[in-house]
């Protein structure tokens, strides 16, 4: 009969005694960086990489959530913006097309739930979740920056 060999730990009353916290710890996770600069800018978009975020103070809070935008000939318009308005359930009569989770930041051009495939008519197309949160913590007077 042959007996299994057991290795002694590396760091005996080390990592693997549960409630011991590791020897070696990972470093912590890099701070997510947003690509805007305006001054209290709470929203943030790159057109050139399909992403937005949500900030505080300068710091990103959410994101990145992908995003897709304006169309050749509909591009949408990079820029520091205030939200105008928000509508949890909008019906854009200019489309004949619904505008989930919509906000307002650039005369007709919202944030809203849209496929991500496919480019708008200038607006910023959201996922579900990414809307959703867009429209929850953004409030009229809020700053938009959307970089290219």
């Amino acid at each position: 009969m042959t007996a299994t060999a057991q290795a002694e730990p590396l760091w005996p009353g080390g990592p693997d005694i549960p409630g011991v916290p590791a020897i070696i710890q990972p470093p912590p996770p890099a701070p997510v960086l947003a690509p805007c600069t305006a001054e209290k800018a709470r929203a943030c978009m790159r057109l050139s990489t399909n992403e937005a975020w949500l900030m505080d103070d300068g710091k990103t809070i959410y994101g990145p959530t992908p995003i897709s935008h304006g169309r050749p000939g509909y591009e949408s318009h990079v820029g520091v913006f205030d939200v105008d308005f928000k509508r949890e359930d909008f019906w854009s009569t200019m489309h004949n097309a619904p505008m989930k989770w919509a906000v307002f930041f650039d005369g007709d051009i919202a944030t809203h739930i849209g496929p991500l495939e496919e480019q708008s008519h200038g607006c910023i197309r959201m996922s579900p979740e990414g809307a959703e949160e867009f429209y929850r913590y953004l409030n009229p007077g809020d700053i938009i920056e959307v970089v290219a």
